[in-house]
Order: structure tokens, then C-alpha cells, then sequence
């Protein structure tokens, strides 16, 4: 039987007039990566501030560990808030060894690990600097130092790869697959689809407050089907409504056959109609495809 180090139940939320959250209920398992997504608005950051125990719930239970989040769990979480802050007239490794001392390090064990981080992340030169003296990439990989600086058991990460380059965006996912080995389980809430397809073993998506998708993400984008059609291609590619619908950007296309329509005969079509076909799969639709989907319905 797998742990629950998160557990959300019956959890509902509002603000004055305005129902936030409505009756929400899912779970995260020790030791996977978990992604909570939703548009602008649909409800994340609100339920993780309730679970962090910064906000309070109107109704249910927001538990890790099977507790009230409370400051005695401090040393076994690391938590990155959508808005980010720093004391921008203190130096970069007075920050890491600060925010390291306060998640229990010792002040020495915080410089050790800080000094570690900024070599891994490529600024050690930038250690005796002040923060606000830092490119906004930089305070960005500050900002995220905190919160990996004790290598919590448990990483909450609200927008981490906002603000970031895709180099640095890659960067971030490879250092969260490498906590995940060590053991750490990973909540982030992202728009980046492609960073879920990439590291996430489990989702969950809401809209207006209500759950929407939550599983498996294998499982969650086989329910809308596993025959769209992706080529890359040169030639001009022939619209026929009748066989399939698509979108196509710099010879990639995504073709979704129309009922009853098997891809083998898309494929014949187009290789009929002399389209050069360079690479071909049938799958199930990208996660973007489904986020945009279900947020429009």
C-alpha cells in the first residue's frame, strides 16, 4: 500500500462571495512527482497556502504526514511561493546560510551546502555579492537555492520554472529528478506541459475549484485516445475534413482522425497525395492538447 505524505479531502475555500475551491480531494504519494495544474485562477495556489496552513480552510482536510502542516515540519519541507522574495541587501551565501540555519542546519553545514549549490548552478563567483546587485535569472536560482538548501523530503513548488530560460528550465527539471531519486517527493504546479510529460508520475488538474483530471499522466491522456496521428514532413500538407482535422506548425503536425477513420489510411492519403513524410507515431494527445481541451469546456 503506497504512503500518503499528502492528503486533501473535502477541501473547500472562499474568498467573501467567491467559491475558490469546491469540495477537492486527491492525494500524493512518497516519493513520486506530482503535478497540480490548472489555468490562472482555477484554484492551485490557493490550496497549497491552505496546506502550508497560510491560509485557512473553509471546510476538510489539507494533512502532510497525516498532520496539520505546522513550523515542526519545517526540516522536512522545501516550499518556492509563486511570488518570490529575497533580502536583496544581504549577500548571496548570508541568504543560503540564513534560510539553512532556519530549516535546521547548522551554520557551517548551510555555508558548506550553499557555496555547493552555487557551483552546481554555475554563480559560486557571485557568493559575496548582494542579491540585489544579481541579474533576475540569478535571483531566480537564489530563490530556488532556499529552498533545496537542506534537500527536503518534501518539495512544494508553485511556478517553479516562471521567469526562466528554457536552459535554466532544464537545468531545474534535472535537478528535481535527481532529489527524486534521493527520495524526495515533488508537488510543482506549472503551465509548462511539456515539463509534466517530461518528470511527473501523477496529476491532478482543476478548473474553477473542481477536480478535472488526476491519475496517472499515461493514464489520463489514453481516456482521450491513443490515435493522433504526429509527422514531421516537406511539402505542403492536404486539408481533407472528411478523413481528419490538424494543426501544423514548421512541417510538425498533430492529425486527430475523424470517426471511424484508421490512421493507416491518413497515412496512405497523404503519402498518395505526395506529401514527403519523415517521421511518423500514433499516440495518445499531448498534455497541452488536453489541458487546452478541458479548460475550454
Amino acid at each position: 500500500m503506497k504512503n500518503e505524505i499528502i492528503t486533501i479531502k473535502n477541501f473547500s475555500k472562499s474568498f467573501g462571495d467567491k467559491k475558490v475551491i469546491d469540495n477537492l480531494s486527491f492525494s500524493v504519494y512518497s516519493g513520486e512527482i506530482f503535478a497540480f495544474l490548472g489555468a490562472n485562477g482555477s484554484g492551485k495556489t490557493t490550496t497549497i497556502r491552505c496546506l502550508l496552513d497560510i491560509y485557512k480552510p473553509d471546510e476538510g482536510e489539507l494533512l502532510i504526514n497525516n498532520q496539520r502542516y505546522s513550523t515542526d515540519q519545517s526540516n522536512i519541507l522545501g516550499y518556492l511561493p509563486e511570488e518570490r522574495g529575497l533580502y536583496l541587501n544581504s549577500t548571496v551565501i548570508e541568504i543560503l546560510t540564513y534560510f539553512g540555519e532556519l530549516k535546521g542546519l547548522s551554520a557551517k553545514e548551510a555555508k558548506i551546502q550553499g557555496l555547493k549549490y552555487l557551483s552546481r548552478v554555475e554563480i559560486a563567483d557571485k557568493a559575496n555579492v548582494k542579491v540585489n546587485k544579481l541579474s533576475s535569472g540569478q535571483q531566480q536560482k537564489i530563490q530556488l537555492g532556499i529552498t533545496l538548501i537542506n534537500r527536503p523530503k518534501l518539495l512544494i513548488l508553485d511556478e517553479p520554472t516562471k521567469g526562466l530560460d528554457p536552459v535554466n528550465r532544464n537545468f531545474l527539471m534535472e535537478m528535481l529528478l535527481e532529489l527524486n531519486k534521493e527520495g524526495s517527493t515533488i508537488l510543482f504546479s506549472t503551465h509548462q506541459m511539456e515539463e509534466v510529460e517530461k518528470i511527473a508520475d501523477r496529476l491532478a488538474m482543476i478548473k474553477d475549484g473542481n477536480l478535472k483530471l488526476y491519475g496517472e499522466v499515461n493514464e489520463v491522456k489514453e481516456k482521450f485516445g491513443n490515435n493522433v496521428i504526429r509527422i514531421n514532413y516537406k511539402g505542403k500538407l492536404p486539408e481533407n475534413t472528411e478523413l481528419y482535422t490538424y494543426k501544423s506548425e514548421n512541417y510538425y503536425a498533430e492529425l486527430v482522425p475523424q470517426e471511424g477513420i484508421k490512421p493507416t489510411d491518413i497515412i496512405k492519403y497523404l503519402a498518395d497525395a505526395g506529401l514527403e513524410i519523415h517521421k511518423f507515431e500514433v499516440g495518445s494527445p499531448s498534455l497541452n492538447e488536453i489541458f487546452i481541451k478541458v479548460s475550454n469546456e
